[in-house]
């Protein structure tokens, strides 16, 4: 019996040093241009690095040739600091906003989610690499519980996409002979959450 209380005692002492440095792990906002800060009152609790594609179809438009590239949303997976897959990233009905099509994120493990849409966004070169995609300020518009209560994600109240590569709208021509032709760019971007 004396050995069950010395083992638990001696586990105890052990995991309360990682426990200690797990909490101590401050996870640090990004530097970011003006207008896409979040609130000083929200703290990031999740960053991770997605690697996908921004997603277009040649439609009608507004243009001088009546033709472009419309955006029609992303496809990726979003990995932690270990290579592990923690997210999918892309585009869903939002039952929270009338079925608003939004962004989304849904956990690998627990199946939460969260949806969001485009507070601001900055090209600011000082931030943003040529060629790549605006740096983002998104606001959450809904969030769920994963089917077994999973809820990692459930009080994400703005997501921060930063350090974006890629993702631009085509530069090959949209034409009347490519109408409803899709095309998916690469991209790869930190996403922070924030709550």
């Amino acid at each position: 019996m004396w050995w069950r209380i010395f083992v638990s005692l001696l586990t105890s002492l052990v995991s309360v040093p990682g426990a200690a440095a797990r909490a101590a792990e401050q996870i640090v906002p990004p530097a970011v241009p003006a207008g896409l800060e979040v609130p000083a009152s929200y703290k990031p609790f999740l960053m991770a690095h997605a690697v996908g594609t921004q997603n277009y179809i040649c439609a009608p438009a507004a243009t001088a040739s009546g033709y472009d590239w419309l955006f029609i949303g992303p496809q990726a997976t979003v990995f932690d600091s270990d290579g592990e897959q923690q997210l999918t990233h892309f585009q869903s009905r939002n039952p929270l906003s009338g079925d608003a099509i939004h962004t989304t994120w849904q956990h690998s493990r627990d199946s939460s989610a969260v949806w969001a849409t485009r507070f601001s966004g900055s090209t600011d070169p000082l931030y943003v690499a040529p060629g790549a995609i605006e740096w983002l300020r998104l606001d959450v518009t809904g969030t769920a519980l994963g089917p077994t209560g999973g809820d990692r994600l459930a009080r994400t109240a703005f997501i921060q996409r930063v350090n974006t590569v890629g993702g631009i709208k085509p530069s090959s021509p949209c034409t009347a002979s490519t109408l409803n032709t899709r095309r998916l760019v690469s991209y790869e971007a930190d996403y922070y959450f924030y709550r």
